[in-house]
C-alpha cells in the first residue's frame, strides 16, 4: 500500500529504516552542494547509494548513471534533487525501475508528480529532506 510520507509520519519512518537502496537523482560532484552532501552522509550511515546525473562522470571516484534505468540493482528509493516541474518524469522512472518511494527533496514538490506516484502504488514524500528526516527519526535513538 502506497504512503502519502507527508502525511504519515509512522510510514515515514518505517520507510527509511527498510530502504537499504538509494538513488540519488541530481546529484552533484560539488561538496558545497546539499546533494552531495546528504548522498555523503547516508553512504555513512550505512545506505548503498547510486549517483544519477547524466552531466557528471564519478562523484569521489563511484560510478554515476544517466539514468534510473542504468542502475544495477532493485533501488528503494529514488531521492530527487531536481526543479520542481522535472518530478512527475522523475517518478515515471522511478515507477518503470519498481522503486518502492519516490522522495522530493526541500523545494521539490509537484502535485502531479504526487498524484502519479500515489496511483502507481509508490510511497511519495516532497518537500522534506531525507537526512534531516534520518537524523531527526533514528540519531536520537542510538544515544544515550
Amino acid at each position: 500500500m502506497a504512503h502519502d510520507l507527508n502525511k504519515d509520519e509512522h510510514a515515514r519512518r518505517e520507510t527509511i529504516l527498510h530502504s537499504p537502496v538509494i538513488a540519488i537523482v541530481g546529484r552533484s560532484d560539488d561538496h558545497y552542494y546539499t546533494s552531495y552532501q546528504v548522498g555523503e552522509y547516508l553512504i555513512k550511515e550505512g545506505f548503498t547509494v547510486y549517483n544519477v546525473n547524466p552531466n557528471v562522470d564519478n562523484i569521489d571516484g563511484e560510478a554515476v548513471y544517466e539514468s534510473l534505468k542504468d542502475i544495477p540493482e532493485k533501488v528503494d528509493i529514488v531521492d530527487v534533487f531536481r526543479r520542481s516541474d522535472a518530478f512527475p518524469n522523475v517518478v515515471r522512472e522511478a515507477i518503470d525501475i519498481g522503486a518502492k518511494t519516490v522522495w522530493g527533496q526541500l523545494g521539490v514538490e509537484n502535485d502531479d508528480a504526487r498524484l502519479l506516484a500515489l496511483g502507481a502504488g509508490l510511497n511519495f514524500a516532497q518537500n522534506i529532506c531525507l537526512r534531516t528526516e534520518h537524523e531527526r527519526l533514528f540519531k536520537g535513538l542510538q544515544q544515550g
